[in-house]
This record gives C-alpha cells, structure tokens and sequence, in this order.
C-alpha cells in the first residue's frame, strides 16, 4: 500500500540532524527508539510524526487522511542534545530534548503550538482561555444529577475532560462522534490523526492528550457474555487494536489566524468533498409506519407525495424506515434487502415508478447483517490488487443491494453502524460512494448515516446527530452540535426536524416546536423531517385531525395541538425559502469541496479577530452572507441576535443595523430573524417543487447595497459525475457600490461547461430597484 513504503528506504532519502556538540540524546518512545519527522502538510500546516524505528511504515494509517504524496521531511531526527530549527513550509519549527518539545511559530516569532511528548507516552499542547471549536460530533453527557434540559449547551470546548468516546445518546446532543480536531480560536489548530485518546482542556495554558488503553480480550475459558458486550461496546468508534502502534503520534498544527487557509489545509489532508446531487439540498419527508386504518400501504406512500404535490409544498426526497424499527416497514424485518410483500402488493418497481412519476427520489433504511454474517468491513469498489474479495468485502455486500436500485431505489440511509470500529464506519461510507457508482456510474450517490469522523466528506459523507429528544433545550443544543461538527467532520449535517422521542414530560412536543425546528433546518445541509408519531413530522400533519398511532411514545402532544393549519403556513414558507436560495445554497457545496468551507458556519470562521463571535453558539452563518439566528425558546417573542462589524439588513423587513452589537428583533411564529450583510449578492430563483422543476420565471441576483461585492456562482448538472472531469461553470458578479454598477463575468479559467443565454433581473437592496439584464454567458452590466 501507499502508506508501507520500507524503512530501510525513508533513512536514506530525508535530512538526519544529529548532534555535534557532544553525545547526543536518542529519542524514544513507546520504550523503543523513535524517529520524529516533520514536513509541509499544507500551504498553512505541519505534520509531526514520532514512530519507533522497528515500525516498517512512514506513518500510522488511518482512513481519516487521504492518501497523497507529502513532501520529504524538513527535519528527521533520531537523537538530540540542543534546539534544532527549520523552516517548514510557511513557518518556522523549533525542536528541543527534555522533552522532546516541538514548537511552531510564525514568521514573526509568535508560537501557534508547542507540542509536548511526555515521559509517560501523554502529549501536552498550548492553549489559552479563548474558545476551542470542533472535536466531532455531539457533547458532553449530561451531569449525573439534576435535569439536563436546565443544563447549558457546550459550543466552546474548552475548560471540560473529553473522553472521545463514540456513543448513542438522546437528550440536547444525540450521538457522540468524536474527532480529536480542536481549533483554537485564538490562531491555533491541533489534529491528532493517531493515535486514539483523550483530551483534557481543563488546565488554564495547556491541554493534555492521553491516548486510549484497549481494554485486554478476556482470559479463555474465563469470558463472560457480559464481559464480552462490554469489551465490544470498548472497541466501537475506535481504531482496530491491531493497527495500534505503541507510542507512535501523527498530528498536524494549523496556522488559524487565516481560518479560510485553514479549512482549506483541513481539507487537503483528509479529502475533498464530494458535491452532493442537487435533489439532496432538498426536503426530504421521511416515513415511519406504513399501515393505515383507511387506505391500503400503496395508497398510504402516495397519499403522502400527493399531499405534498396538492399543497405545493417543495420535497425531493421520501424515506421508508425498515421494519423492525416500525411494525411494518418497506423491507421484510432488518436485517433485510428483500421489500416487504405486506407494502408492495404490486412488483415493487411498478410502485417505485408512481413515485418517480411524482418526481421524488426514495431512499430506504438499512442496518448491516451482524457479525456472523460481515465480520468486518474492507476492501474497494472495484476491489485493488491482492484483496481478499470475500462475503465481507465491500464489493460482495455491496451486490446485495444491487437487484433494489434496479427496482428503483435512488439512495441509503444507512443506520446502525454503532458496532463497527473505526476503520469499518468509515469504509461504510466508501461502500454507498463506491458501490452505487459501480451500479449507475454517472449519477451521484447519497447516504445518510449516524457514524462519521474527519475524511468521509471524501465519500459523501453526510451525517445526523440520531435519536434527539423532541425539547426546546434539544433544538438550542443542536445548534452548537452542527457549528462544531461542520468544522471538524464533515460539511455535511442536520438532524431530525422536530426531534426524534417524545420522551420528556411534561411534553415538549407540539407544533410550535416543529415550525420552529424546520425553520432552522431549511439552514443546514440536510433538510429532513424524522421522528416518532410520524404524521406530526411532516409540514401538514399538525392541520390533521388524528395523529395516528402514537407509536410507543410517552409523552404524545395533547390533542388540542392538532387541527392548527398556521404550522403548515410557516412550513411551506421556509420549504419556499429553501428553494428560492438553492443557487446561493449549491454553491456552498461546491465551495465546500473547493475550498473545505462548510456550509454551516462558527461566527469565527469569517470574524476571527471578534472576540465575542468566537463563543457564539446559538446563530451561525450560512455561507459568508447569511446569518441565521433560529428561535429556541417557546412562546418567544422576541429574539437577541449579535452582528459582527459591517452593517446587516434584516433579510425581512431590509431596515438596516450596524454590525459590532447586539440587536433584539421582535419575532412572531413565522419569523425567525435572519441578517444579510451589506455588499452581499444572492442569486435567488423563483420557487421550484422540486429541483428538477423547470420554472419560466427568471434567477434574481439580489445585490444587497451599502458596500462593494464580490460573488462567485456555481453551477453544474447537479447530477452526474462529469463535475469532477470540469463540466461546471463558475461565474463572478461584483457590484462598485459608488459607481453603483453592476457586472456579471464568466470565469474562464473555472470549468467547461457551456451556459445558455438567459435573462436575469438584478434587484438592489434595500430599495428593491430592478433592471433585467441579458446575459450571454460571458459577460454583462447594469448601472443603478
């Protein structure tokens, strides 16, 4: 493999720095002697390796990062007896013995990082007070006593012991998956790629990192089934302790003053993203139970559609949960590929078809065969040489699918991974990238999964924080779950609209919960109704009379939150505002894989130098131009919402504020605030039922005055795979706010693919002038 090259070769191709002083120090670890390698990661980053000597790779494997060419070390070293220094890349190292100490600084001197290797196989860093981002997936568990919905949310990770273990969980988070990938508000960021460990940052001036202990196989003959669930449950999440190699470290540093470099350095180490199929920016209305009392299970999944269609409410997607985890669900009981004859009365691809005829895609709920059946999870798509093709491979289970996208199955949602190891979760999603193109191998694969960790945005990687509860303290805690998540995971994230359990009494449930809850999901990547009392998930079920089957649920809402038509008002007109915004909302995906920006962002990412916006974690921006501040608090009626500098216009009402303070916007049901900063433009289409909808009315470029503007528009297909041979197109627009002139340019150099001529209607705000313009695809302008 890439990664193996032998050690005999790497001593004699990089620079050995050793003493001329005196008898110099040898560096160890893991009790063995080491060599630590330092080299260039990124325009903007380091990578730092300390490996025993006996090991025969160059660095410890971990699918996390993309396998890629770095450049020869700028330092190996075995011993040492004084400081060394060099310059790496775009900044400057410093090692010295005692311990072994690596120290990054900048051009000017300042120290981003000083990494410390401990005697007793710990790792020390520097850090500050200031805020620290990322670190995967979900929070804390909740204290032992009292009631977590009166605990606060973790945004900022500092001052707190994080054990990094991969967990389900309801209650504010959902499930934890953790990444040791900290970003230091202050200019630092820190990724320690192996090994696996804990991370305290409970210290005021230094973090400690202490890798994991796996836990010892029980003696034979001595094994319990408890003691074996508990050693299985030990192992989950984490690398397979076979590949674990005593007292190797593998970690990059940041320079996060620029935190755009960052992301992008990010992004180059563990994999471009993948640019999703447009329909998957889309509603999605997942489904639960598919019996009815009055209508047969066919009529049932077209009822739903139909209802959408008749209501003129946009959806792209519908998703059918296994049964098992309902009475009675589109497959025969999961584990299973074969469709339920209960629910497919006719072949099933005749049904499938009806479905498509209404212009949805259909994605199904999957959980893997247990271990007796796939043991492990590896291999490729198609399989590379030497690998050993068997019932486990990714290309044999993957074939096991195969027969359900001929019947029409368009995309996975693939549940349950919990038992996998690491290098398994993550080889999961390369199996629903891989394997649906090794079927269809022009369109673009999607998956939805509750597991991920740093390098699946590779494979498509989208993610749900799982089972939440349905509370107010829920939907505030996954605010700051999807900041931190898009910064150290993947950009892809949402969670169930509405939470998942009517778990917590009182009830929390009702539908003011659920409009407020689907305002803040039309801003983040996944769109996407789920939960239990499955009706009460979708925009229109809180105008129904019954609920239906309470599904096993504790605490249902009372009957008197029914028959409420004002949810599905305030439903349909984010479901609206959705899908006027998909221009702008597209090309943050292709800006994710371009850039490794997420689509969900910290306030820091692009105000680094506000020191309140670095703690921020109840708003957020939606790409560079868009702040969304949801509401999280019931019967609110008003809303605080802080604007870093500049000045903002209330994307509602276009009254204008200036930046650098904190505003309090009156809200009723049907608002949540949202702030569009000065020089922002905003091609807006007109509202579409779907993405591929084609509509007569013209895209409006919504140029927000009071500042210059600079904007580049993406667009492709939004379906094949010929984006990545450069079948795109990206287009910029600026607005001179002086000369108050508008122009529209296509960027030459970015893509092939050829644009129509087309008519577009300009829009300055806030006065809300027009002019239509006539643009060729190569260039136009409008003077205001």
């Amino acid at each position: 493999m890439k990664h193996t090259r032998k050690r005999a070769i790497l001593l004699s191709i990089s620079l050995l720095v050793v003493s001329t002083t005196g008898r110099a120090d040898e560096i160890r670890t893991g009790g063995e002697p080491a060599r630590l390698d330092i080299c260039a990661a990124g325009q903007s980053s380091v990578r730092i390796t300390l490996m025993p000597v006996s090991a025969d790779v160059e660095f410890p494997y971990t699918p996390a990062l993309t396998e890629r060419a770095y450049c020869e070390p700028v330092l190996r070293l075995l011993e040492i007896d004084g400081p060394v220094r060099a310059r790496v890349g775009s900044l400057q190292v410093e090692v010295r013995p005692e311990p072994l100490t690596v120290i990054v600084t900048t051009d000017a001197g300042s120290i981003l990082q000083e990494i410390a290797f401990q005697e007793d196989g710990s790792l020390t860093f520097k850090k500050s007070n200031q805020p620290v981002l990322g670190l995967g997936e979900g929070g804390p568990q909740p204290a032992p006593r009292g009631d977590w919905r009166e605990q606060p949310v973790q945004l900022d990770r500092n001052g707190a012991l994080h054990q990094m273990i991969p967990r389900w969980e309801s209650g504010a988070y959902g499930s934890r998956n953790p990444v040791a990938m900290m970003i230091g508000t202050e200019g630092w960021g820190l990724f320690i790629a192996t090994p696996w460990g804990e991370i305290d940052l409970r210290d005021d001036d230094r973090g400690v990192f202490k890798p994991w202990q796996p836990p010892e196989e029980p003696e034979a003959g001595r094994s319990t089934d408890r003691r074996n669930q508990s050693l299985e449950r030990a192992l989950q999440g984490r690398p397979p302790v076979s590949t674990i190699i005593r007292g190797a470290y593998d970690l990059f540093v940041f320079d996060a003053r620029d935190p755009v470099q960052l992301m992008k350095d990010v992004s180059l180490i563990s994999g471009a993203a993948v640019i999703p199929p447009k329909w998957a920016l889309g509603y999605m209305q997942s489904h639960r139970e598919l019996t009815d009392s009055e209508m047969s299970s066919e009529q049932l999944l077209l009822w739903v559609v139909d209802t959408f269609r008749e209501k003129d409410i946009p959806v792209d997607a519908v998703i059918y949960l296994g049964t098992g985890f309902t009475p009675t669900g589109w497959n025969t009981r999961q584990p299973s590929f074969r469709f339920n004859p209960r629910v497919f009365r006719r072949e099933p691809k005749e049904v499938l078809d009806d479905l498509h005829d209404r212009n949805v895609k259909v994605i199904v709920h999957m959980v893997p065969w247990g271990a007796g059946r796939l043991p492990t999870l590896h291999g490729n798509v198609p399989p590379g040489d030497g690998e050993s093709v068997d019932a486990a491979h990714i290309q044999n289970y993957w074939q096991e699918h195969v027969d359900l996208v001929e019947a029409g199955i368009d995309a996975w949602w693939p549940d349950e991974g919990d038992r996998f190891d690491l290098f398994e979760r993550m080889k999961r999603h390369q199996l629903y990238y891989q394997g649906p193109l090794s079927t269809q191998p022009n369109v673009r694969p999607w998956s939805l999964h509750r597991n991920g960790h740093l390098g699946i945005a590779r494979w498509g990687g989208w993610v749900w924080s799982g089972d939440t509860q349905s509370a107010w303290k829920t939907l505030e805690g996954q605010i700051a779950v999807g900041i931190n998540h898009s910064v150290s995971l993947s950009p892809y994230w949402g969670s169930d609209t509405g939470g998942f359990y009517a778990g917590v009494d009182p009830p929390e449930l009702s539908g003011e919960l659920y409009a407020r809850w689907f305002q803040f999901s039309a801003f983040y990547p996944s769109f996407r109704s789920h939960g239990r009392i499955w009706r009460l998930h979708t925009p229109f079920g809180w105008g129904l009379s019954e609920m239906g089957s309470a599904e096993g649920q504790r605490f249902p809402p009372d009957a008197s939150e029914l028959n409420n038509p004002s949810i599905e008002r305030v439903c349909k007109k984010f479901a609206d505002l959705r899908y006027r915004l998909i221009p702008y909302t597209y090309t943050l995906a292709a800006e994710a894989r371009e850039t490794g920006m997420p689509l969900m962002r910290s306030m820091w990412l692009h105000y680094p130098d506000d020191g309140h916006a670095r703690g921020v974690g109840d708003q957020y921006l939606w790409g560079r131009d868009l702040l969304i501040a949801p509401v999280y608090e019931k019967g609110a009626m008003s809303r605080r919402v802080y604007l870093p500098a500049g000045k903002w216009y209330d994307f509602w009402t276009n009254e204008h504020n200036a930046g650098g303070q904190t505003v309090t916007r009156q809200v009723d049901l049907a608002t949540m605030p949202i702030y569009v900063r000065a020089g922002a433009i905003l091609p807006v289409d007109p509202v579409r039922q779907y993405m591929e909808q084609e509509v007569d009315e013209p895209t409006t470029i919504r140029v927000y005055s009071g500042a210059d503007g600079e904007y580049r528009w993406y667009e492709d297909d939004g379906k094949s795979q010929e984006y990545l041979e450069g079948q795109f197109a990206w287009t910029r627009i600026t607005w001179d706010d002086e000369a108050r002139l508008f122009a529209i340019q296509r960027d030459a150099a970015a893509g092939t693919l050829e644009l129509p001529r087309r008519e577009l209607v300009v829009e300055v705000m806030p006065e809300g002038t027009t002019k239509r313009v006539l643009y060729d695809g190569q260039h136009a302008e409008a003077r205001f």
